[in-house]
């Protein structure tokens, strides 16, 4: 059977699937990055599992796999197929693409970073399926996005198109991983309640699903942490709305796990915001952490598309005139 590799690669762990021409998922797993031993055990890592997909497919399905998808976090040039850069990882400049294909019996290979990799499934087969435009919002540890146009990603000139974590909202505010102040991703990602609410609670351990419980049953402090997340992420999806213009918001990543908690006030912000703007739809990510997975199978059906479409049609020949047959 026809299928191709998709594999993302998280801080921790990592998703991989064998996913049929069709779409179909043939086959799950997991792994762990082994980040603890070092970026180069990473590496290695990724490589070993893409490289026990393969044995696995061509045991089971009776071929090996024709490409491979992979998402990254960090900063990719897609093109280039190099992982520019990934903290999380230790990363700096691994050519990923090449190594992989290498290891892979030279199949072609396609390299993606992880949100606009899940981005571009949201957009195909979830929550920004026939919207035409949308902007694909992720809440976790960071925040990052992918802007949506009809079937693909935009992934602007250099490949970071999207990063709305790094919009300034508060000016001089709280210093963010990138080096700026008053980012969106230093105020209102899952990482930075987490790290409001340990302050006002004062409990060291507590996160930013302890934050949303809090406010649930109606902690006065909580609510106060969550409504400034709230307000600052307002701030940033109306500039961003303002810029794009998009038809949907789609929220996804640990945050939006609170729900109602979190998309009650945040639409309700977000409408006091706009102006002239036509308010846009704003819905939870369907697909949860199987985006990045599912979005990587679609890169590498999108090579296979795309070579299918290079191929040249064959020239048809004339029988031969019966005529003229000795």
């Amino acid at each position: 059977m026809r299928h191709v590799i998709a594999l993302d690669v998280g801080g921790t762990g990592m998703k991989a699937a064998l996913v049929g021409l069709d779409g179909a998922l043939l086959y799950e797993a997991r792994r762990a990055t082994g980040r603890e031993r070092g970026p180069d055990a990473v590496v290695q890592s990724i490589l070993g599992f893409a490289e026990d997909l393969r044995a696995h497919g061509h045991k089971h399905f009776g071929a090996a796999a024709e490409a491979a998808g992979v998402a990254v976090p960090g900063v990719v040039a897609a093109e280039q197929g190099i992982a520019v850069h990934a903290a999380n990882l230790g990363w700096r400049d691994v050519p990923m693409r090449e190594l992989l294909s290498r290891r892979l019996g030279g199949i072609p290979v396609a390299l993606g970073h992880d949100v606009r990799t899940g981005g571009l499934a949201e957009g195909r087969i979830g929550a920004g399926r026939g919207t035409g435009r949308f902007l694909f919002v992720s809440l976790g540890t960071g925040i990052a996005g992918a802007i949506g146009i009809d079937d693909g990603i935009e992934p602007g000139a250099h490949g970071c198109a999207g990063e709305i974590g790094h919009i300034v909202v508060r000016p001089g505010g709280p210093v963010c991983g990138c080096g700026g102040r008053g980012c969106l991703e230093a105020l209102a990602s899952a990482a930075a309640v987490g790290r409001a609410w340990a302050a006002a609670s004062g409990d060291p351990a507590a996160d930013a699903a302890d934050c949303a419980k809090a406010v649930e049953a109606c902690d006065e402090a909580a609510t106060g942490v969550w409504q400034a997340a709230v307000a600052a992420l307002a701030d940033g999806l109306v500039t961003a709305h303002t810029v794009l213009d998009p038809h949907t918001l789609i929220i996804g990543g640990g945050l939006a796990e609170a729900g109602d908690t979190l998309f009650t006030p945040l639409r309700a912000a977000v409408a006091e915001r706009v102006r002239f703007q036509k308010l846009p739809e704003i819905v939870p990510a369907a697909l949860g952490d199987a985006a990045g997975c599912l979005g990587a199978g679609l890169l590498a059906r999108d090579l296979l598309a795309a070579a299918a479409a290079r191929l040249p049609c064959p020239v048809p020949q004339k029988p031969p005139d019966p005529a003229r047959v000795p």
